[in-house]
């Protein structure tokens, strides 16, 4: 298979009205600029995985293929027969990716014209950046706090719960859960970005290996960022908005689009099962054998009973 510079590997499950956003994003994106370092147009692929959605996604891209071929350098449409979840999901996708770098970006995402050249540009010229997400705004104009993300310790876990982030969010001690002391209008290392916009070199996936289908959704972004941490890779936060995300637009359980969601009750139960099942996963996989084992079973037990919470509001709505 021919390499080219960049797959973008994109995700869809029932958001056909964003996912027409984020392509049109795309189309412009790709029409723009050279990349700053290489002087050139970057080779540039898209990999649609629709995972068995039902809102008419699938009839919008098949309609459309002719189209967006013509306006993209090139085009792979996959359609799975079943929402396959998004760890799963992404690792089909990648079976089909050939770039040199690989962009894992969400259907509820609008890009900024330029972005790929330029954050591509920024990996060519700093070879230890083993993945890089950027500043990502909300659609009411904040930063989304998923994009800039230390490692959920007990501790880190603990203050955020307890809410001690938010009344002292610039400090070190309190803000470990998103790292909000650090200069947020600078380049800088992080922890974790957000899978929204998730930009790795090819190497990685060599190295580090594909996404752990251990997770249905939510944490299996998380697990990836650590695990390429301990690879030896730095994560960097990239200071520049370039990314407008409609946040939680296939789960419904985000306030922040819920007025634009299409999850159904049922979506949204199992959506909220499966985050409770993800942040028990990433920490017996990674912190287990780290804390004494008191510490676990608290840790744990806090797990399951936010959890409980969670589905339970979900299932009265």
């Amino acid at each position: 298979m021919e390499k080219v510079d960049l797959s973008i590997i994109i995700l869809s499950y029932n958001t056909k009205e964003l996912l027409r956003k984020c392509l049109e994003s795309l189309v412009l994106s790709i029409k723009k600029q050279a990349c700053p370092l290489t002087r050139r147009v970057l080779r540039m692929e898209i990999v649609v995985v629709d995972n068995g959605s039902t809102d008419g996604s699938r009839e919008y891209l098949k309609s459309q293929n002719s189209n967006l071929k013509t306006k993209t350098q090139n085009l792979k449409l996959i359609f799975n027969q079943e929402n396959l979840g998004y760890a799963k999901g992404n690792n089909v996708g990648l079976k089909e990716a050939s770039g040199r770098y690989i962009l894992f970006l969400n259907s509820d995402t609008e890009i900024v014209p330029g972005s790929l050249e330029e954050v591509v540009g920024y990996m060519e010229d700093h070879q230890d950046v083993g993945a890089l997400t950027p500043k990502t705004l909300l659609a009411n104009g904040k930063m989304d706090p998923d994009c800039h993300r230390g490692f959920p310790t007990p501790w880190a876990s603990i203050t955020y719960f307890l809410g001690l982030e938010k009344l002292f969010p610039k400090s070190k001690f309190f803000g470990q859960y998103h790292k909000f002391y650090l200069n947020l209008e600078e380049n800088h290392e992080i922890d974790a970005g957000a899978g929204a916009f998730m930009l790795i070199r090819d190497e990685i996936v060599k190295k580090v290996g594909v996404w752990d289908e251990s997770y249905f959704f939510y944490g299996e972004d998380l697990d990836y960022y650590y695990r390429i941490k301990q690879a030896g890779y730095k994560v960097l936060f990239y200071a520049k908005p370039l990314l407008l995300h409609y946040k939680g637009a296939s789960s419904g359980l985000r306030k922040e689009s819920k007025d634009i969601s299409r999850a159904s009750r049922e979506t949204r139960v199992k959506v909220a099962k499966a985050s409770v099942g993800a942040m028990e996963i990433f920490y017996k996989k990674f912190y287990k054998d780290l804390y004494p084992s008191w510490l676990t079973f608290l840790v744990l037990e806090a797990i399951r009973i936010k959890g409980w919470f969670r589905i339970l509001k979900q299932e009265l709505q």
